[in-house]
Formats: C-alpha cells, sequence, structure tokens
C-alpha cells in the first residue's frame, strides 16, 4: 500500500464531510453501494486519486485540477496508473 494514503486520509475525511467536495461524497456513496467496497477501501481508493492528482501538480507544476481529480473518482473502482 503507498504510505501516502494513510496521511491523505485525514484529507479524504473533510472532503467528504466539505460542501464545497460533493462529489468527493458522491463518489464514496456510489463505490460503497454500486459496487460493493467497503468504506475503509473506498476512503483509500479517494486517497489514491488524490495521491494522482497532486504528483501530477508536482511534476508539472500546476494547480490542483478539480475536474482532473473528478474524472478519476468516476473511473473508481479502477485505480489512476499511480495507484
Amino acid at each position: 500500500m503507498n504510505p501516502l494514503i494513510n496521511q491523505l486520509l485525514p484529507a479524504v475525511e473533510q472532503q467528504l464531510a466539505s460542501p464545497d467536495t460533493p462529489y468527493v461524497r458522491e463518489n464514496y456513496e456510489r463505490l460503497i453501494s454500486k459496487e460493493g467496497i467497503s468504506e475503509e477501501e473506498a476512503r483509500q481508493m479517494i486517497a489514491l486519486c488524490l495521491i494522482d492528482e497532486t504528483d501530477r501538480m508536482a511534476e508539472e507544476k500546476t494547480d490542483f485540477n478539480v475536474a482532473r481529480y473528478q474524472m478519476l473518482l468516476g473511473f473508481l473502482p479502477t485505480l489512476p496508473e499511480g495507484g
């Protein structure tokens, strides 16, 4: 498991609770209800998407791309390449 997952789980929890990121909650609930994934695994998958986007930010020296992050979340349970 990617060691960054545990570091980013608090950020995922914040996103799940925030009214500013409803798409995170929607994908989380989709993973649990429609895909049959455990709550813990769903949070870890979301963290992997967050890792993928932050890695891209660092490599390309750009801002966080919300649209790309939403796209990655929509692909779950298929994990990003880096995951």
